[in-house]
């Protein structure tokens, strides 16, 4: 029987258990006890050293509590990711506005694009490329009749067309702003590619006010493209660049390629600017152009620190000509062009696109850099480009 249980020092690891009354009894429950008491001990020594290991690898694991707490905060007061809408309603919608385009000279077919209706009363606007050195149209609506088109006008200037069939019961698409078109919104692409009409993509604008010189040949070319990865290919020309709403963004006109189909980069002019060209054809028959009078360059980072820019952009005058709109507003060589009728202008083809919106006789307004110093003039009248000689202008 057990006695007693007393636990002292000894020399014996410290530790000495001493059980009473039977001898042998007591030796074997010395062994056992001492067996269970050594094993424990091993226990709580390798639990220690675990423990410190866990605390050396949390210590050496780089720790930064305020990049967690943001990125937190962050996902907290995000708005919702929205994922691509459906966007069937909208293309049931633009198809029954693009038009197929087969152009002939004779009796030849020679090209074949695409067309947008802008106007109730049959009026389709194309790409002037699609349409060059044709003489004769056929343009094939959604529903499948087909339609003998005239040219009304064409501007090589800006490569858009218009054409005009008998027709009243067309459905026009609806027009959008273009400025308001932000680099990342969703677009889509439509148009009749390799003859697979009713063709619907879809990207984002990936830049705007893109020069890409396919116009360059063309002393008084406007290039101002909004670029996107929407796919395009051949015979997508003329057709509509739509936003998310439906609504008309562009007309869409080229691609970089070294196969000559899509590898990333389509190309399409804005919407802002095909309305008002095509409502000068339709009305005139010809382009009303307006311009400045003004020889004009990029500004760089030199140029901007000469000036005593604060930002790199707006466009450099380098000359102006005698008794043109620029002249008459007092504008200087070395003056820097900021905004046309309050809206920014960062580069050569923002200013072009924004000056070629207007006709001759209509009043703008002209905010410049001269000397570090912005001014801004007021009732600019605009002169047309005939009264402008070709020797001395760039159209601008």
């Amino acid at each position: 029987m057990y006695r007693y249980m007393i636990i002292k020092k000894s020399n014996f690891g410290n530790i000495s258990i001493l059980l009473g009354e039977n001898n042998s009894t007591w030796s074997f429950m010395q062994k056992h006890i001492f067996i269970t008491f050594f094993v424990a001990l091993i226990t709580a020594f390798t639990t220690s050293l675990t423990t410190l290991h866990f605390v050396q690898r949390r210590q050496s694991v780089p720790y930064y509590p305020q990049e967690i707490n943001t990125q937190l905060v962050s996902k907290v007061n995000s708005p919702p990711y929205n994922e691509p809408k459906d966007f069937s309603a909208i293309a049931k919608t633009v198809t029954s506005s693009v038009v197929s385009i087969a152009v002939y000279r004779g009796d030849y077919r020679i090209s074949a694009g695409s067309g947008v209706v802008i106007f109730k009363d049959g009026y389709i606007v194309t790409n002037y490329h699609v349409i060059e050195n044709a003489t004769s149209f056929e343009v094939v609506l959604s529903d499948k009749r087909e339609l003998k088109a005239t040219l009304v006008g064409k501007d090589p200037n800006t490569d858009l067309a218009l054409l005009k069939v008998d027709a009243n019961d067309l459905m026009p698409l609806r027009l959008g702003d273009s400025d308001e078109l932000k680099v990342g919104e969703w677009v889509l692409a439509v148009g009749n590619p390799f003859n697979l009409t009713s063709t619907v993509t879809a990207g984002i604008v990936s830049a705007k006010a893109r020069s890409i010189q396919i116009l360059k040949n063309r002393k008084f070319s406007i290039e101002s493209f909004i670029q996107t990865d929407a796919v395009v290919n051949p015979g997508n020309s003329g057709g509509a660049l739509v936003n998310a709403r439906g609504e008309l963004v562009g007309i869409n006109t080229a691609i970089i390629s070294e196969t000559g189909g899509y590898e990333g980069f389509s190309f399409a002019i804005p919407s802002n600017l095909v309305i008002k060209i095509a409502n000068d054809l339709r009305e005139f028959g010809e382009v009303q152009r307006a311009v400045l009078g003004v020889v004009i360059g990029d500004v760089n980072g030199t140029i901007a620190k000469d000036l005593k820019l604060n930002k790199v952009e707006g466009v450099l005058v380098q000359s102006v000509n005698q008794g043109t709109t620029a002249s008459e507003a007092k504008l200087e060589p070395n003056d820097v062009i900021v905004a046309i009728n309050n809206v920014k202008v960062k580069s050569i083809p923002e200013l072009q696109e924004q000056v070629a919106r207007y006709r001759p006789g209509d009043i703008i307004s002209i905010d410049y850099i001269r000397d570090g110093v912005s001014y801004r003039k007021n009732n600019v009248q605009l002169k047309s480009l005939k009264t402008i000689t070709a020797e001395n202008d760039t159209g601008n």
